[in-house]
């Protein structure tokens, strides 16, 4: 009898303990904290909504792009600001208790605190402010800040705003806060040019309080000042003051706007009439669950599937929206701030968002498969905004920074983007406007043109030596133009997205322009050295560069070396298997990359500041950047299937795997790049080219979970969703040993896009040593 009450307990407490974990909703499953020790400005994330306009969190460091804003093991706190985008920054609030020491700085007025009394979840963000004794906790919708602050019994507490600082990427130019009434302020900060964003950048804000605060102060320049309702100028700040009882509940609301004070207000009266502080946290997880459980995982551990959601949440931010909710926005391209809108659809709403975004560098291998695939709506917006750019300044852009150009990196990085969208049927947008734009950039005067950050002139991209000789020069010249000058790693980009244009071509029917680029599609062969056997620099004279390193960093490869950029042929992987001398030798060179790369964990040390490390750099594959994270997926290409699933696997052990503040991404998370790429690595479907094929496809690996199913967007295909299941899946069964698709033998590690988006599924049969038949 006790056996069978023993038997009995513990199946019920089994039950109790799969019930639970079945309990828990994709957004339970986000953790922030993911290698947030590491943090860029842009990196961390917490009371901020889907690609949101106020991204809110608390700040532990400013004054730096790199090395600022959420860093985990810094024990203070300097300001809780609204943005934290590329090269976007501005309005840094703090409450505190005591004499107003807000003019002096961030470093006198910040708050020490602690993770033990801190809660970070996905959209909602609880710390204790220990200085003040203060308990801040912080949501938000899409564009408004939302606080609430439980302060101890003080006859002087502050909630003060600093536009004296430098906050992120950039100086605080000029500030302006105005008294309203006793219950609401509004104003700006002009956020001063930083050496990638070359314009300055307004932001608007409205900040409505619950309760009336009894005084309205300022400072200017370190110097407490006496103001009537309101103050102007450089190195300024403000400050609301009130008395307080133990226990007693503040709450202010900020909404912010590119354009004016007025649409900021706009802003909050439309998302956020009430002051709920709860309703909107739980409408916050609620819309963070709905974009979440687009996939859902079954089976693996809670750290397992915790850190794929963190991947996905981390993919689904960073590239901010910069217009309001009635669509109007602010466009930095020409010599004058103007003022736009958005067209309307039929209701009344904008059509599209407008987007702040880092480069697309890199893109063809993560956010092109994710975002088509799973957030086409997504896509499209994207794509619109970029061709709303070029109408508006004459360019699509390839990492624009608040209505601003910022020519970050190098080529016409956003062609496959949207060209890839364009074949996989996403095409609510006008096309013949978005090829004239793409086509622009691939000539001298477009994107091409320019190297990375080169703002003033178009002489740094070396395009006109492409067009003639077939291949960048490096170096180029003895005058550097741009940041980011390296004619090799040119060369190898600009005839990948020339592959892509023609394809679009192809499909428009514009026969010479598919002829021209595929022809210039070939130029990668100009830089490779059979005497070496590697991609290598050509000089102005033709010759090969000397001495020959191809471990040494930049010096003709932009953020990589030779050995990593060898393999960056995504539109003709047998092209560069035929100049390797085949499959064997091919397989063979890349295999031997690969072990030499398991060495130091497939990349350049665990955070992205190894990387500036020579010792770290010297590698020949580097998983925690851009330049050579589709080379696992290249043994598919060469009858080596089984070798895309062990290294597929071994790479998601050592680079994606666990929940650590200290490592994660092991590099530059370049807003959503490398989650994009965790998450795809994970459900076994990647796509080299990026899909830009004339009929894309994607390539299987293999799946870490045992049933992977993606929700369609019906707006956009048909197939309800599609399905990947394994059997005998393990960490040690992770070769295909055999497939199904649809109920049909599938011999071979492609899928066509269009099955996929037509709904079904894809059976695996997993096992521990490599059927080397199977996909050959």
């Amino acid at each position: 009898m006790k056996r069978l009450y023993t038997c009995l307990l513990l199946t019920g407490l089994a039950l109790q303990v799969q019930a639970q974990k079945s309990a828990k909703q994709p957004v339970d499953l986000v953790n922030p904290i993911v290698d947030a020790a590491n943090s860029r400005w842009f990196f961390f994330n917490s009371a901020s909504r889907p690609f949101g306009m106020v991204n809110l969190s608390p700040d532990n460091a400013v004054n730096a792009d790199w090395g600022a804003g959420y860093r985990y093991h810094l024990d203070s706190i300097k300001c809780f600001s609204h943005i934290h985008g590329w090269q976007l920054s501005g309005v840094p609030v703090l409450p505190t208790t005591g004499a107003f020491k807000g003019h002096l700085g961030a470093d006198q007025y910040g708050s020490r605190f602690s993770h033990q009394k801190e809660v970070i979840k996905a959209g909602y963000h609880k710390v204790v402010l220990d200085a003040y004794a203060i308990t801040a906790e912080l949501t938000s919708t899409t564009r408004v800040g939302f606080h609430k602050y439980t302060f101890p019994a003080a006859d002087q507490s502050h909630i003060l705003f600093d536009f004296a600082t430098f906050l992120g990427p950039s100086e605080t130019q000029k500030g302006f806060v105005k008294k309203i009434s006793n219950q609401e302020i509004e104003g700006y900060a002009i956020m001063a040019p930083t050496v990638r964003r070359p314009k300055i950048l307004p932001v608007y804000f409205v900040a409505v309080f619950d309760k009336p605060f009894d005084s309205f102060n300022g400072w200017r320049k370190g110097q407490l000042e006496k103001i009537d309702n309101q103050i102007e100028g450089e190195r300024i700040g403000a400050y609301v003051s009130f008395k307080t009882k133990a226990g007693e509940v503040r709450k202010m609301k900020v909404a912010i706007s590119y354009v004016s004070e007025e649409q900021a207000r706009l802003n909050l009266k439309t998302e956020l009439p009430h002051w709920d502080f709860e309703k909107t946290v739980q409408d916050s997880r609620t819309d963070w669950n709905n974009w979440l459980s687009r996939i859902e995982v079954e089976d693996g551990s809670d750290t397992v599937r915790s850190r794929f959601y963190t991947d996905l949440w981390h993919a689904l931010q960073g590239r901010r929206i910069i217009s309001d909710v009635n669509g109007k926005y602010s466009d930095m391209t020409g010599p004058e701030r103007r003022i736009r809108q958005i067209p309307l659809d039929a209701n009344g709403k904008p059509r599209f968002n407008h987007h702040n975004s880092d480069s697309f560098w890199g893109a063809q291998w993560t956010i092109n498969t994710l975002w088509h695939l799973v957030y086409p709506e997504v896509t499209e917006s994207f794509v619109n905004s970029m061709v709303m750019m070029y109408q508006d300044g004459g360019l699509i852009p390839r990492g624009p920074a608040g209505g601003n150009y910022t020519y970050v990196m190098t080529g016409a990085a956003t062609t496959p983007f949207i060209v890839s969208a364009y074949l996989k049927g996403i095409r609510g947008f006008d096309i013949e406007k978005a090829y004239e734009g793409m086509r622009k950039n691939h000539f001298p005067g477009g994107m091409m043109s320019k190297a990375g950050y080169e703002h003033n002139t178009f002489k740094g991209g070396g395009i006109e030596y492409y067009i003639e000789r077939g291949y960048v020069p490096h170096p180029l010249s003895k005058t550097r133009y741009g940041f980011h000058q390296d004619g090799s790693t040119q060369t190898l980009e600009y005839a990948y997205q020339d592959y892509t244009l023609a394809q679009m071509a192809k499909k428009l029917g514009k026969t010479d322009d598919y002829t021209l680029f595929m022809k210039r599609s070939e130029n990668y062969k100009n830089v490779w050295n059979p005497d070496i056997g590697w991609m290598w620099n050509r000089t102005l004279d033709g010759k090969w560069g000397e001495p020959v390193d191809i471990l040494r960093y930049d010096n003709g490869w932009e953020e990589g070396n030779a050995a990593q950029y060898t393999w960056f042929v995504p539109h003709d992987v047998p092209g560069l298997i035929n100049l390797m001398g085949g499959k064997e030798a091919f397989t063979a060179k890349l295999n031997s990359s690969f072990e030499k790369a398991q060495k130091h964990d497939f990349v350049s040390g665990k955070s992205h500041d190894k990387e500036t490390q020579e010792q770290y750099r010297r590698v020949f594959i580097n998983y925690g950047n851009q330049p050579s994270i589709q080379t696992a997926h290249l043994f598919n290409y060469a009858g080596s299937p089984w070798l895309t699933q062990y290294w597929t696997r071994q790479i998601i052990d050592k680079v994606y795997s666990g929940i650590s503040p200290d490592a994660g991404y092991s590099g530059d998370e370049d807003q959503g790049l490398m989650g994009s790429l965790a998450v795809l690595l994970k459900t076994g479907l990647f796509s080299t080219n990026g899909g830009t094929s004339p009929e894309p496809f994607y390539e299987i690996s293999s799946p870490i979970f045992n049933k992977i199913t993606f929700k369609l967007n019906p707006a956009y295909y048909k197939g309800g969703q599609f399905v990947i299941e394994t059997t005998n899946n393990s960490a040690q069964n992770l070769y295909i040993q055999s497939a199904q698709l649809n109920g049909k033998s599938l011999n071979s590690p492609w899928i066509k896009h269009e099955t996929v988006v037509n709904g079904g599924k894809l059976q695996l049969t997993m096992g521990p040593q490599p059927n080397k038949a199977w996909g050959n």
